[in-house]
């Protein structure tokens, strides 16, 4: 791939990162976007677009974010985006609680 495809992809991402963010949680800090342009590795950005895009909450992005960038652990309730909407509900797919 020559540089500047992979220059204009990564900025694509940067920004689909930021755009996701801002989805989800509202505004972002100008010191986070400053980060996140920082980052020069697809991966990670594309880690973290499904991170933003799947976080319960903003903390657990953050988590996320902070963490090493071979990091890869989207699993579990902290990653439904609906976690904390569900959490206190008497029920789980229509059926009582046990």
């Amino acid at each position: 791939m020559f540089s500047f495809e992979s220059d204009t992809m990564l900025v694509e991402d940067r920004e689909d990162l930021i755009a996701v963010l801002r989805m989800r949680f509202g505004d972002v800090s100008g010191e986070l976007i400053e980060q996140i342009y920082q980052i020069d590795d697809m991966n990670t950005l594309q880690r973290l677009i499904l991170a933003a895009a799947n976080s319960a909450n903003w903390n657990i992005f953050m988590n996320e974010f902070q963490s090493a960038e071979d990091s890869f652990r989207l699993l579990g309730e902290d990653f439904n985006p609906l976690g904390d909407f569900l959490k206190g509900r008497d029920t789980i797919n229509g059926e009582e609680k046990e």
